[in-house]
């Protein structure tokens, strides 16, 4: 890894919000750049860790996801851990497929969110009529600790690192609102705005975490 690479690698460690150094978690693997790349950041950051990757079963090829996943924990000293989602036939696959993960992976482990997945999870859930606390997304922290980070800094980590990930088809499926919101929605406000508007819409959901968090108090009290 060159110096410029290394200084590009520390910087993103930097801004993780990871446990400390020995912590024993599991971060869910699901072969994309995202969660490679939490895997890599974890590993790097000293923690115990074991990649956990869920085949739903819902297209050709997974049972390979699941080995590449094995081999890329392999290579950065993590443990590894397949398991089987069972959907069988049904309405509603994408809601259903990610309960199911919740349930195999638990409630602490660790997921590969990032900012652009912030904004996109702030305008769905303004989509659907939600107040401050929905409006304030996912929380930071443990469970989410590469959220301060872009979807093109975990694939450009990938790529220095020389790792292939896994591209999933149905990211691209016009028939979940979240693909919408990514590839139409979020490109058409960045062009009428004429900036990027997803550190806008993640400082908003900061703003609307404080508001959420305060009137939790002024209830308790």
């Amino acid at each position: 890894m060159s110096e410029t690479a290394r200084s590009e690698f520390t910087d993103l460690l930097r801004r993780c919000t990871f446990p400390p150094q020995g912590s024993v978690v599991t971060c869910a693997v699901s072969g994309g750049a995202d969660s490679t790349a939490l895997l890599v950041l974890a590993c790097a950051a000293g923690l115990e860790v074991t990649a956990a990757h869920v085949d739903h079963g819902l297209r050709p090829g997974s049972a390979q996801e699941a080995d590449a996943v094995g081999l890329t924990a392999a290579r950065f000293g993590a443990r590894f851990v397949g398991l089987k989602a069972d959907l069988g036939p049904g309405p509603n696959q994408e809601a259903r497929s990610r309960r199911e993960r919740r349930r195999l992976l638990g409630p602490d482990a660790m997921t590969g969110h990032t900012a652009d997945d912030q904004a996109e999870t702030l305008l769905i859930n303004l989509l659907r009529g939600a107040g401050a606390a929905g409006l304030a997304a996912m929380l930071p922290g443990p469970t989410h600790p590469i959220l301060a980070l872009r979807r093109n800094e975990t694939h450009g980590l990938c790529r220095t690192l020389g790792i292939d990930v896994v591209h999933d088809p149905t990211n691209e499926d016009p028939r979940f609102l979240r693909n919408r919101i990514r590839h139409e929605v979020l490109p058409l406000l960045a062009d009428v705005s004429g900036r990027d508007v997803v550190p806008i819409l993640n400082r908003t959901s900061r703003h609307l975490r404080d508001v959420a968090d305060g009137v939790n108090r002024l209830a308790d009290g």
